[in-house]
């Protein structure tokens, strides 16, 4: 017989995670559907959007080879039944704090740096990019990771290694630029260009390297159809920029106050976004996952 969820203590609320203590050695993570945009979570829920964040997570914890954090299968025992399908039992791992983030495409706050000093995080990059621009290759761009209602803030490589000194801070470029690189590659055999990605990074018992939080899902990721791809222009996406968009240029929002509700149609239109970019990657159906 499955847990009840008020068996276990609740450690943290995230913008759309809750975490609680299994055991001394695993955590309960649990996928919300609720989604935030700009560092604010917003209402409604996203239907669904739970699942296909863990159903994603799960696809490329699979595909990619790095050591991950995952403790146990989706249908793990020890996940309550009221949280099955999005909920992931992950082994406890001491965290570092930054957001790593890989862009193979010019974009979002990496756009607005580079049109202000032609530089991403320190990264000198070459004139005449626009938005959308391939870049010449990936780079490494960190960010400090934010508290609800406040921004991530992009820093530089050498920020990192003043907080995890050089050895360290050398792995985890290695390790994201590595991982975007496989990620990117997968996406692009099923017609998808993944723009951009953010990373996580744990360290376990042993000092190792594990690669935790989600994966490559459309939250943490940008993803564009291939096809029909030009740059110098705002693509379309299998991602919440789709929300982000509506916020900042339908909704009459101002970025500093409560966010306005989304409408039924925004609500709808990602959803399918969501559904989309998972069976595009994966090759699955969404209505098999998990029986």
């Amino acid at each position: 017989m499955r847990p009840e969820l008020s068996s276990y203590t609740h450690l943290a609320s995230g913008k759309v995670r809750d975490i609680y203590d299994v055991d001394e050695s695993t955590l309960l993570m649990v996928v919300s559907d609720r989604i935030s945009a700009y560092d604010y979570s917003l209402d409604p829920a996203i239907p669904d959007k739970g699942r296909v964040l863990t159903a994603t997570s799960q696809f490329f914890f699979d595909a990619i080879d790095f050591p991950n954090h995952l403790a146990g299968p989706l249908d793990d025992e020890r996940i309550p039944e009221a949280v099955l399908g999005r909920a992931m039992v992950v082994k406890k791992l001491d965290m570092l704090p930054f957001e790593c983030v890989a862009r193979g495409y010019l974009t979002g706050s990496g756009l607005k740096e580079y049109q202000a000093d032609g530089t991403v995080c320190g990264i000198e990059l070459p004139e005449g990019l626009v938005e959308a621009s391939r870049l010449p290759e990936p780079i490494f761009t960190p960010a400090t990771k934010a508290e609800q209602g406040e921004h991530d803030e992009n820093v530089s490589f050498d920020a990192v290694v003043e907080r995890l000194g050089r050895e360290r801070a050398e792995e985890l470029r290695e390790a994201t630029l590595r991982i975007y690189s496989e990620a990117a590659a997968l996406a692009e055999a099923k017609g998808i260009i993944l723009a951009d990605t953010k990373f996580e990074f744990g360290l376990d018992d042993d000092g190792q390297l594990v690669l935790a939080d989600e994966v490559l899902t459309p939250d943490s990721s940008r993803y564009w159809p291939a096809e029909g791809y030009q740059e110098d222009q705002v693509q379309p996406s299998f991602d919440k920029q789709y929300v982000r968009d509506w916020l900042a240029k339908e909704s009459g929002w101002d970025g500093q106050s409560t966010p306005p509700q989304l409408p039924e149609e925004v609500v709808e239109a990602t959803r399918a976004r969501y559904v989309e970019a998972y069976e595009r990657l994966s090759g699955k159906s969404f209505a098999d996952f998990l029986g």
